[in-house]
């Protein structure tokens, strides 16, 4: 049986959003942590990881041949591929292209995913946020390197059921990653003039974080949505995956309730997996676009609330759309 990518490279990560999007959504988004601030690891090659053999291109589908049955005893690296591009540092997301197996027995653990042509996997180099190998396996690696990891099952997935994988802490785990790209932090569409009765938003020259400065006025009783930069990207469509930056406060007082900026990296969810205010301020516009989002209770946590935000309180969002798949 094989599993999702999806469920092999996320953690429980409904523990670690302990605000804004995901308490209380119909969906959790993706690992939303804070980055760590601790230096690469840089794993060691090792016999292990050396007697997988890979051959192919970088971003083509691998030919991956495993001496099963493969016994680490610890992680190990080796780089098949040294890229050039820009580097994966600690807290960065990154696109890569994964293929990934058991090391015991040689098959796979779940379908390719990124290679010749399909769209690549978003993580955050963060192993609060994603499984320790697969982040040992990236960071610190350049856009363009293709890298082997090998490792103890139990190593790799931390925390994480190895059952539902079909693995046991006696197995071997193999992964195969290209480092595909760095998806921008911030969006990159051209200025639009702002819209009468919305908030005002400067943003901060070095990061891009918005400062929202609420009206003194009654906010709208429907969700109202402005675009605040037009990109000229791809369109979100309904049910697509994003990757944004956020920034969520409150009508009544300005306060932030959440900010991806805050935790130092993007957020990546379905559109389908957060309140309808904000799915309506995703779906239809172009990555690079910048949006502005007024969400009335009905459309944000309705009776219910959540956390410090009432069952009265309109929220307002800035959203930098920074990419999207399907």
């Amino acid at each position: 049986m094989r599993t999702s990518l999806k469920a092999l490279t996320a953690t429980a990560t409904a523990a670690l959003l302990v605000s804004g999007l995901a308490a209380c959504s119909s969906g959790s988004p993706a690992p939303t942590s804070t980055p760590a601030a601790n230096a690469c690891q840089n794993l060691k090659s090792g016999d292990a990881s050396k007697s997988v053999k890979v051959t192919g291109d970088f971003r083509a589908t691998p030919k991956v041949t495993i001496p099963s049955p493969l016994k680490a005893t610890d992680m190990e690296r080796t780089v098949v591929i040294t890229g050039k591009g820009a580097e994966a540092k600690g807290g960065s997301s990154v696109d890569i292209a994964l293929a990934a197996y058991n090391g015991t027995t040689g098959k796979e653990l779940t379908a390719a995913q990124g290679f010749d042509g399909t769209a690549p996997a978003t993580i955050q180099v963060d192993d609060k946020a994603y499984v320790p190998g697969l982040v040992r396996a990236v960071e610190c690696l350049h856009v363009g390197s293709r890298v082997v990891l090998t490792s103890p099952a139990k190593a790799a997935f931390g925390n994480t059921d190895l059952s539902k994988l079909s693995l046991t802490d006696k197995d071997s785990v193999v992964f195969v990653a290209d480092v595909v790209d760095l998806p921008p932090t911030r969006a990159n569409g051209k200025a639009v003039a702002p819209t009468e009765g919305f908030p005002t938003v400067k943003l901060n020259a070095k990061t891009g974080e918005p400062d929202i400065t609420i009206p003194k006025a009654d906010p709208p009783t429907e969700t109202k949505v402005a675009v605040l930069k037009q990109g000229d990207g791809e369109t979100v469509q309904p049910g697509d995956t994003v990757t944004v930056q956020y920034k969520g406060v409150l009508w009544k007082n300005g306060k932030m309730f959440d900010s991806s900026w805050s935790r130092g990296a993007p957020a990546t969810f379905q559109t389908t997996g957060v309140v309808a205010g904000f799915k309506k301020a995703l779906e239809g516009q172009k990555v690079g676009s910048q949006v502005i989002a007024i969400v009335p209770p009905a459309d944000g946590y309705g009776a219910q609330g959540s956390g410090e935000i009432t069952a009265t309180d309109t929220m307002v969002f800035v959203v930098d759309i920074l990419k999207t798949t399907r």
